[in-house]
């Protein structure tokens, strides 16, 4: 056979304090989730756009606030009184926006944790103004929330997050690839998610390594590495 299968197999992503990676892009958000016990109202927004670390952010903050995480797209019929028991994170809070059900829960959880003085922090792609609420008081509730941004990702950010995307999948590349890469690919972190999935995909069908050459095939040709588009800076 001139070469493998490829399968797209999930991968251990690492979510502790010591897998984050700093740089002056998220320095304010993590310093504001650390900071959670001094919330105004106990509450917070975390906005960032999509793979941009919320989730990430989500599970250290859950962590040190003995925390639970819930779907924004869960709340509705999820048992209200017992998530407000303790803290606790609604991801992907936009996600309620047009289902009266879920606004009305999101709306009774904000007031339940308020009532009990249970710290909530909720995570979206965009501030409340732009999720289309329907729900009157859910959307004052939430534009009053503070907020907290996770910025576009600087070369260091991209870099490290590189770095540990490839640890995640436990494979080793050249140290020069590193940079070639944040040169090359889009700058966000969506794009680094794909690009990282692709070269393992390409590498593993071709029975090769990963190294500049192939790298540079990928990027230059996305559409044989299993489907998966990767935009890149031109």
């Amino acid at each position: 056979m001139s070469g493998q299968l490829a399968f797209d197999l999930p991968t251990s992503e690492a979510l502790g304090r010591a897998d984050f990676c700093v740089s002056p892009a998220n320095a304010l958000a993590l310093a504001a989730l650390d900071g959670w016990r001094d919330w105004p109202g106990g509450k917070m927004l975390l906005v960032g756009p999509a793979g941009a670390g919320k989730t990430h952010l989500a599970h250290i903050w859950a962590s040190d606030a003995g925390a639970g995480l819930i779907a924004g797209s869960a709340l509705a019929g999820a048992d209200l009184p017992a998530l407000a028991q303790t803290a606790l994170c609604v991801e992907d809070a936009e996600s309620v926006a047009g289902n009266p059900a879920a606004e009305a829960a999101l709306f009774h959880l904000h007031n339940l944790a308020a009532e009990r003085g249970m710290p909530l922090l909720l995570t979206a792609a965009t501030p409340p103004r732009d999720w289309g609420l329907g729900l009157p008081d859910l959307a004052s509730r939430m534009q009053a929330t503070p907020l907290t941004r996770l910025d576009a990702p600087d070369d260091a950010l991209l870099s490290a997050l590189l770095v540990k995307l490839f640890a995640d999948r436990q494979i080793s590349v050249p140290p020069n690839l590193i940079p070639y890469l944040v040169s090359r690919m889009d700058r966000s972190f969506a794009a680094a998610r794909a690009l990282v999935a692709a070269l393992d995909a390409r590498a593993l069908a071709l029975g090769r390594p990963i190294t500049r050459q192939l790298a540079a095939d990928v990027i230059d040709r996305p559409d044989d590495s299993a489907d998966t588009v990767i935009p890149t800076s031109q």
